[in-house]
């Protein structure tokens, strides 16, 4: 059972009627749900995710003191400590009575804060610039089971993607760095018979090239261990996660690396080909550094095209 499911029917069975019998008066104020840290919260747990962190838990957020007190928000924890132990077959976690971090009673504002240093999900140009996208992803991430308060719901909508123009930036970087370390340092690298500083720029262009794909599919990029399964489910430019695979896995042999060249071009070419259909380039050739600054001159904010071009891409600053 996937735990997106398994917290849903936890909740359902036991969350819900403990909230409407014991905190009905406070229910329009109450959000319900599961996300942030873990695999499930993506999705992406298997049987091997059972093995830590992985319960019949869910979230319940509440909103400021100023709303719901400290004393509820305390009777509240000791209700959810009271649920049952073990749930189809899993276990809750005894590390906290409470749910732990992850789980249990949440203040609002203090897991939105945690995750993107923002109370209520508005975020300043230079936020937008620095915040790691799996911090972004790991706020928006999961499913909320009702938001009677609709202030979860809300802060998600503020987050949901990048504005256009730090997409744009974002993107930008990304093919600047692609083109310096796919397009013109791997081969460098090899030429100066410096093998794993050839293994090491196929990497940093698989990095780039993967968080470029995230985004013109105009989707979070979540964290690095779930690059590849996330990248699968995508609806453009999937098919390149067997390709990037297969760079990172191989070695620079002379026969390999003339494959892994052309191979780098081909993922160049497509992610040109969906820039073009994007009409977010006016270059027309396969040099993906051109493409870089032609992304970023179509910025419309002027402060922020006039950014250095990697300003957004959090390794540079």
């Amino acid at each position: 059972m996937k735990g997106i499911e398994l917290s849903r029917e936890f909740f359902n069975e036991y969350g819900k009627p403990m909230l409407e019998a014991e905190f009905s008066e406070f229910l329009d104020k109450l959000s319900c749900g599961i996300c942030g840290s873990g695999s499930e919260c993506l999705g992406f747990d298997d049987e091997v995710s059972a093995d830590h962190d992985f319960e019949p838990g869910f979230c319940i957020f509440l909103p400021g003191e100023d709303i719901i007190d400290r004393r509820t928000a305390f009777l509240l924890e000791r209700a959810y400590a009271k649920l049952p132990k073990e749930f189809k077959g899993y276990k809750k976690s005894i590390l906290s009575p409470v749910g732990g971090a992850r789980r249990g009673v949440i203040r609002t504002e203090e897991f939105f804060k945690e995750k993107v240093g923002s109370a209520n999900g508005i975020l300043t140009v230079r936020e937008w610039l620095s915040i790691p996208e799996q911090a972004l992803c790991e706020a928006t991430n999961g499913e909320i089971f009702f938001d009677n308060f609709g202030e979860v719901s809300t802060i998600r909508r503020n987050l949901s993607y990048f504005p256009e123009d730090i997409r744009l930036k974002k993107l930008a970087g990304e093919l600047l760095l692609m083109a310096q370390s796919g397009q013109y340092n791997y081969k460098r690298c090899l030429d100066h018979g410096e093998y794993a500083a050839a293994q090491m720029a196929v990497f940093e262009f698989v990095n780039n090239a993967m968080s470029a794909i995230f985004l013109l599919n105009k989707v979070y990029k979540p964290y690095y261990k779930w690059g590849f399964k996330a990248l699968r489910q995508l609806p453009k430019l999937s098919i390149e996660a067997e390709i990037m695979e297969y760079l990172i896995t191989t070695d620079n042999s002379p026969e390999i690396s003339e494959e892994k060249y052309y191979a780098i071009e081909g993922i160049a070419a497509d992610i040109i080909d969906e820039l073009a259909e994007q009409s977010i380039t006016k270059a027309i050739c396969g040099d993906l550094e051109k493409h870089a600054y032609s992304v970023n001159d179509g910025i419309n904010d002027a402060d922020i095209r006039n950014l250095h071009i990697l300003a957004a891409i959090k390794e540079t600053l």
